[in-house]
């Protein structure tokens, strides 16, 4: 009579199958948490430079041509800014450009967006 049950080449073979699936379930975990976590940084970022633009418009001032730096707290977290002026050919428009970077990485963009504001008679 023979006895029933798994050999131990079945059992191996099964639990390599299984040690293959977890590892690939671990890493697609890890994927989506970093990606998560930089959709959160750029939106973060997103906010600040949206708030820089906002309040040139709310303040109604008229920066002048050039380039200025600073820092913004958004969710917890700090992000430096750099915010590049630049005038066109009609001397009543201003062409903003900000740039959301990591904070003591200047190379490192997070978030970019470009605006334009008018000059309004007093």
């Amino acid at each position: 009579m023979r006895a029933r049950g798994f050999t131990l080449m079945e059992v191996l073979i099964a639990l390599v199958i299984l040690a293959v699936a977890l590892s690939a379930a671990t890493r697609a975990t890890g994927l989506s948490a970093d990606g998560a976590t930089k959709l959160r940084e750029r939106t973060l970022a997103g906010w600040v430079a949206q708030d820089r633009l906002t309040a040139h418009v709310a303040l109604r001032d008229w920066p002048e041509i050039g380039s200025a730096t600073g820092s913004a707290d958004q969710g917890g977290r700090t992000f430096d800014w750099r915010e590049t002026v630049s005038g066109g050919p009609n001397p009543y428009f201003r062409r903003i450009e900000i740039e959301i970077l990591v904070p003591g990485d200047a190379d490192h963009v997070v978030f970019k967006l470009v605006g334009y504001l008018a000059k309004t008679s007093s």
